[in-house]
């Protein structure tokens, strides 16, 4: 075993070590009003304690978690600036995130609480809220939009749990895909992370943590293949045959091409920003990536005085 890939599994030993004597007691904080950004790279969440999702909405809107404290902030990539959108009550968490721009739902993981929530992107509103699984035995960590619905990850059980999104854009009742095959690995102490999806929805990718790999994933049947090896894998995000893989612990993001057959993919690039800390999720507009700075490297949970948003040319 590399000595990079021995430090990623202590890295996320400690995450899950920590969540679990937090327990759901976590604490939310205050409404903050809106901030403008210091540099036009680097875009604070005003007042955040943590994060770990990023994700793009309508226009030059974004969105981003408080990881112990299940608040939402919304964010202007024109402007530089946030405002926090949802106030979360006690024991809620914001793992990763995604919009559906066609509804203009919100859906974010929610961690150790085994749930799943949905919101009105544009005013925070709660829509809708799934318990996936046993709260304390489960992490639930990031989400995928396809145009039936969302999909969401466990790190702690071979499972994905979609929702379907109804022509009107109404969430409907949740279900249970058991995997098999190479992705179903629960033998880390973080495994299913990420999750992505191809434009037709008809094929799944995810990263998996303990094994320092990518799948592919069958929606229908649950079976997986191998997709490629990569150190460090949490966020990702595909788009016409690119797949950009946020290498947290390694403080950089990977571009990858994929094969069109979804047999295999190469390192094309690796980006990296002198803003890095522990990068957990990605996202794109346009021509830049959002990454989200989780600072785990200052402990877990967090104690750095402020978390961020960073933007880098793809």
């Amino acid at each position: 075993m590399s000595a990079s890939v021995e430090r990623n599994r202590q890295s996320w030993r400690a995450l899950i070590g920590a969540i679990g004597l937090l327990g759901l007691t976590a604490v939310i904080g205050t409404a903050t009003p809106a901030a403008a950004t210091p540099a036009t790279d680097l875009i604070v969440l005003p007042g955040a304690s943590s994060t770990e999702g990023v994700a793009v909405g309508r226009g030059a809107t974004f969105y981003s978690g408080e990881l112990f404290g299940g608040d939402i902030f919304r964010g202007d990539l024109q402007h530089g600036t946030v405002q926090r959108l949802v106030d979360a009550p006690a024991g809620q968490m914001a793992v990763g995130l995604k919009v559906d721009d066609a509804s203009n739902l919100l859906f974010v993981a929610g961690g150790s609480t085994g749930q799943g929530h949905v919101f009105d992107a544009t005013t925070g509103g709660a829509v809708a809220s799934y318990q996936f699984a046993t709260p304390g035995q489960s992490f639930i960590n990031d989400v995928a939009i396809t145009q039936e619905g969302a999909w969401f990850t466990n790190s702690l059980r071979p499972e994905l749990y979609f929702v379907p999104i109804s022509p009107t854009g109404v969430p409907g009742d949740f279900h249970t895909l058991t995997l098999t095959g190479p992705a179903s690995d629960t033998s880390g102490d973080f495994n299913l992370n990420g999750i992505a999806a191809t434009a037709n929805g008809h094929t799944l990718i995810v990263a998996h943590s303990g094994t320092n790999a990518l799948y592919t994933v069958d929606p229908a049947t649950g079976a997986s293949s191998s997709l490629v090896s990569i150190a460090s894998p949490d966020g990702i995000l595909y788009e016409s045959g690119r797949l950009w893989v946020a290498q947290s612990f390694l403080n950089q993001i990977a571009e990858l091409q994929v094969s069109p057959d979804l047999s295999g993919a190469v390192v094309d690039k690796v980006i990296t920003s002198p803003h890095f800390q522990i990068p957990t999720t990605v996202a794109l507009h346009g021509n830049q990536l959002l990454a989200a700075n989780s600072k785990f490297d200052t402990g877990v949970p967090p104690t750095a005085d402020q978390y961020e948003v960073v933007l880098v040319d793809r």
